[in-house]
Order: C-alpha cells, then sequence, then structure tokens
C-alpha cells in the first residue's frame, strides 16, 4: 500500500479541536488531505515534481479540475489534475461508482414497488441482501440525487460553445400504472479550450419540437452561449426546434444517419456500388467539389435509384455545412457518434432493468452515467484544439464587416 507524507496547517487544526462545528473541521482537514494525496499520486505517474528536471518524467502537469465528492461529513472540493498527454487516474474515490449506485437503486426500487422479473430479484438479492425498506431506498435516493440535480443544472456562463452535438434515447418507463415510452434528450458542447462537455439531459414525453424546444430553452437559461454549429439527426421535430432557438447558427445533418437514409431506399443490387459514390460526397475537400460529385451521381443513378436520389439531393447542403470549417474539424462534427456512443452504454444498463421505475429512476441512472464520463472527459486530452478555429472565426467576422462598408463615392 502506497504512503503519502500529509502536511496539516495550524488553522486546520484549530478548526478541527476548537471549532464548534466540529464536522466543518474534519471536512476542511479531509479536504486537504485527499487534495494533498492527488497531487501525490500525480507525481508518482510522472515521475517528477511540479517544476522538477529529470530525465524519468513521463509527462507535465496541466492544472487541475474541480470535483465534488459527498461524504458523511459534508461535499469536499477536490482538486484533480490534469496532464498534458495521458491521463491521471486514481482510485480513491468510493468502491461504486454513482451510475452503479443508481443501476441497484433502481433495481431496489421495481423490488419494493412489486414489478420485478425473477433475475431483477435474483441481482438485487445478491447485491443488497434480501431485506431492505422503503424507507432505506428513499434514504440513498436522497445523497444521490442532489448530485446529480446538481450537475445537471450546473451554470454554463463561464464558457461558450461553439460546437454543439444533440441526440435522444427512448426508454420506456413506468407512469400511473402504464408502461410509456420516453425520450432522454442529451446535448454534448465543445468548449472553446477544446474539451468536450456534457451540458444536460431532460426527459422528455416525445422527440417534438415542444420537448426540443424545451430542452433548448433549458440549456440557454442555464447560461448556454455562443453556438455556431449544431449537429443532429434530421428528426422532424428536433431540426424545427433548432431553427426556431439558435437562427443564425449552421445545422449539420449527421452524415451516417443520411447515408442510412439514402441506402434504405436504395436497391439491394446497386447498395455496394453506390456507396463509394455517397462517401466520395461527404468526404470531398469543399462544397463546389462536393456538389460536381453531387451532380454526376445524380446523372448515373436517378433511372435505377430515383428515391434515393432525391433524398441525396434534398439533403446535401444539410449534410455537406461541416465544409464550410476548417478540413481539421469536419471529422469530429460530421456526425452524432460521439453521443451515440453514450447511448450505448445507457442501454447496457437498460437491459438490465427493462422498465425503469419512475421518472427520477431515469435521470438518477442517466445521470449519473453521464457524470463520469464527463469527469472522464475533463480530465482527458483535448477533442479539439481550437485555435485555427478561433482565427478562422476572427476572419469570417472581419469579412463580414468588410462586405458591409459603404465606399465613399
Amino acid at each position: 500500500m502506497a504512503q503519502y507524507q500529509i502536511t496539516v496547517n495550524q488553522e486546520l487544526l484549530h478548526r478541527l479541536f476548537l471549532s464548534d462545528n466540529k464536522d466543518s473541521g474534519v471536512a476542511a482537514l479531509l479536504e486537504s488531505v485527499l487534495n494533498q494525496i492527488l497531487q501525490a499520486q500525480a507525481t508518482e505517474q510522472l515521475e517528477a515534481e511540479p517544476y522538477e528536471r529529470t530525465e524519468e518524467r513521463k509527462g507535465y502537469r496541466n492544472g487541475t479540475y474541480p470535483h465534488k465528492l459527498t461524504t458523511r461529513v459534508g461535499t469536499l472540493t477536490l482538486r484533480i489534475p490534469r496532464f498534458r498527454n495521458g491521463k491521471f487516474s486514481t482510485e480513491l474515490f468510493a468502491r461504486y461508482q454513482r451510475s452503479e449506485q443508481a443501476l441497484v437503486l433502481a433495481l431496489m426500487e421495481m423490488v419494493i414497488n412489486g414489478v420485478s422479473t425473477r433475475k431483477v430479484s435474483q441481482i438485487t438479492e445478491e447485491l443488497c441482501g434480501t431485506e431492505f425498506s422503503k424507507s432505506t431506498v428513499s434514504e440513498l435516493c436522497k445523497k444521490l440525487d442532489p448530485v446529480v440535480h446538481g450537475w445537471n443544472n450546473r451554470n454554463l456562463h463561464d464558457m461558450r460553445y461553439p460546437f454543439i452535438l444533440v441526440d435522444a434515447l427512448v426508454l420506456k418507463v413506468r407512469e400511473e400504472g402504464r408502461v410509456r415510452a420516453r425520450s432522454v434528450m442529451i446535448a454534448i458542447g465543445v468548449n472553446t479550450d477544446g474539451y468536450r462537455e456534457i451540458l444536460g439531459l431532460m426527459l422528455g414525453d416525445s422527440e417534438s419540437e415542444s420537448s426540443w424546444g424545451e430542452f433548448f430553452t433549458w440549456l440557454k437559461s442555464r447560461g448556454l452561449r455562443g453556438v455556431d454549429i449544431i449537429v443532429s439527426d434530421n428528426h422532424g421535430g428536433l431540426v424545427k426546434a433548432v431553427r426556431s432557438h439558435f437562427q443564425g447558427v449552421t445545422w449539420q445533418r449527421c452524415q451516417t444517419h443520411f447515408m442510412r437514409n439514402i441506402l434504405d431506399v436504395t436497391p439491394k443490387s446497386i447498395q455496394d456500388e453506390l456507396y463509394p459514390h455517397l462517401r466520395a460526397i461527404l468526404d470531398a475537400p469543399d462544397v463546389d467539389t462536393a456538389r460536381v460529385l453531387l451532380n454526376q451521381t445524380l446523372e448515373a443513378y436517378e433511372n435505377r435509384a430515383p428515391k434515393a436520389m432525391k433524398v441525396l439531393e434534398d439533403g446535401f447542403d444539410d449534410a455537406t455545412a461541416i465544409l464550410i470549417l476548417p478540413e481539421r474539424y469536419r471529422r469530429r462534427l460530421r456526425t452524432t457518434n460521439g453521443v451515440e456512443r453514450l447511448n450505448e452504454e445507457i442501454r447496457r444498463r437498460e437491459r438490465v432493468i427493462r422498465i425503469f421505475p419512475n421518472r427520477e429512476s431515469v435521470i438518477r441512472l442517466v445521470g449519473a452515467l453521464l457524470m463520469e464520463f464527463d469527469d472522464k472527459w475533463a480530465s482527458g486530452r483535448k477533442y479539439l484544439d481550437m485555435s485555427e478555429y478561433l482565427q478562422w472565426q476572427e476572419s469570417q467576422r472581419q469579412a463580414r464587416a468588410f462586405s458591409k462598408v459603404t465606399p465613399i463615392q
């Protein structure tokens, strides 16, 4: 077991022994100790102290990011080290991750409400024992729910988010004695520092324009700003809400879904033949080249695959909107695959539960899982280097300003 040298300052000791609020003293002491351990672990992993010059060094620090840890003596603010190249790892936190706690709670709720399957009952008995009451589950939820709620409603004012990816996942939820399909709407943002963040999730009754509009209004009320491009699939309600709530913002249609939409109405006998032509259009170096390839493809296949060519022609502009950007940003922003990978992780847990016992359990489980991804992204490498984009954006702004100048006659 690793051993660490910890320094406790006089002020902490004063709070611990002389303060009327003993818990605050213990919390301050524990927070200090844990932060020192985190820094010591960073030194171990890099094999170098801060600013130390040594041949054994394996990397460099890149500051820290805050992480809230709820304990019996209060909520602690930990400063998690961030590395320039690589990822800091620690096993300092609780035995179970929040998402695992939320999954167990959902299973326990199903047992208490009498709607569990035999498989769920067996899993719950093995994890939790045979005896637990409704009040026990309620108390456990009270500890986890405020953490998820606080994260999901955090302030977004401090950053601008030029790129947003949105998607929804349909889950089954038990409400008023009936099983209903509900949509979990999720938004991922890429901030001006180049890091991905999960901006939030909301449970909607459907994927209607109204539901998406409520979701976008909520994000903006929390401070979402500086949006330039939104990436999503072509769901009618979603697209209408994007155009209504983000006027002037470029909408990029997910190319994966677009390709699927075209091939779904293409005769099977020519799907393999058509695919490379579609790929060439979407991979074109610029819009003009893409349009030339589009016209060639339309001419070659308009008689053999008329429905597919209509989908291609109608969706071309939205599917190639990303071509206005510098090339290095296109691959990451051409699809919603990043959100769909999150959806796959959610589906893994959903397969255990099948039907969520209530709406709160959805937010608890999905929110806890998304929090863990958010923590990983914050401590990992940058998703995009935004320097070239910010320079390009400024040049575009200056060009627009210049075009508005009226020459003196």
